[in-house]
């Protein structure tokens, strides 16, 4: 190819192309992979997590249940309520609100 002024801007929109597959390719890629709902994760537990917050701990797996069950938790597939999303921990004790949403998170799948 001749180094003229045509053969520099074909090698441009070659390299463009190129560059636009690439990226293509890469949001193909993503796409599969899980992203969590939210990206601030006090939303993705919504007004369970202000109840946390004002809980009195230590407290236990059955004591939140008990308290909290009627609140539904964003999971990656759909909501649950809170006995089912703790349902495969035993009767375990947290020392504080951020205890218990670290369990809860990584329960849900984040």
């Amino acid at each position: 190819m001749a180094d003229d002024r045509q053969g520099r801007e074909e090698h441009a929109d070659r390299e463009e192309n190129r560059q636009r597959e690439r990226e293509l390719q890469e949001a193909k890629a993503r796409g599969d992979e899980k992203r969590p709902l939210f990206d601030d994760e006090s939303v993705r537990l919504g007004e369970l997590d202000e109840a946390l917050k004002s809980h009195d701990y230590p407290t236990t797996t059955n004591e939140l249940v008990a308290a909290y069950d009627e609140y539904e938790l964003e999971t990656q597939d759909d909501k649950k309520p809170l006995e089912d999303v703790l349902s495969s921990t035993d009767d375990q004790t947290y020392n504080s609100a951020e205890d218990v949403r670290r369990q809860i998170l990584e329960l849900i799948g984040r």
